[in-house]
């Protein structure tokens, strides 16, 4: 178990791989963002993607998914999150993508009143390509040690 005092400034990690799945693209634009160049080839066609491209909070929902498995993986004290910095869809995903994340701790702070501290990561997804798609600061508390 990682604590808030084990979690250094400049920390790297590279994790997950989803393959972008084109009924799961439509399944979740239908249900969440129920844009035409999310739902439909031929009206994704005329648009500035060409294609059918994934909704930029499904592409959220999938580094989230990748994240919370990794840190399964490297488990943490967090007691939840506060928050999104800095949200940029960078290019589009699309059916058939192959996505990965790679993260960086870019603060920690602590208020001593708090038993937990703020820990800031950059999380960057990068498609087959090595292109990044997406690009955040997620904001997570963790528990400190004493």
């Amino acid at each position: 178990m990682r604590w808030f005092e084990d979690i250094a400034v400049g920390e790297r990690a590279a994790f997950g791989r989803r393959e972008v799945d084109r009924d799961e693209v439509i399944a979740f634009a239908t249900r969440f963002d129920p844009q035409p160049f999310h739902l439909d080839e031929a009206a994704a066609a005329e648009t500035h993607f060409g294609r059918l491209a994934a909704s930029g909070w499904h592409t959220c929902s999938l580094m989230m998914a990748m994240y919370v498995e990794h840190l399964r993986e490297h488990p943490q004290a967090a007691v939840g999150g506060a928050g999104v910095d800095t949200l940029r869809w960078v290019k589009p995903v699309y059916p058939g993508d192959t996505l990965r994340c790679e993260s960086e701790v870019v603060e920690t702070s602590r208020n001593p009143e708090r038993p937990f501290g703020k820990v800031r990561v950059q999380i960057t997804v990068l498609n087959q390509h090595d292109e990044v798609v997406l690009s955040l600061i997620a904001i997570g508390l963790v528990r400190c040690r004493e």
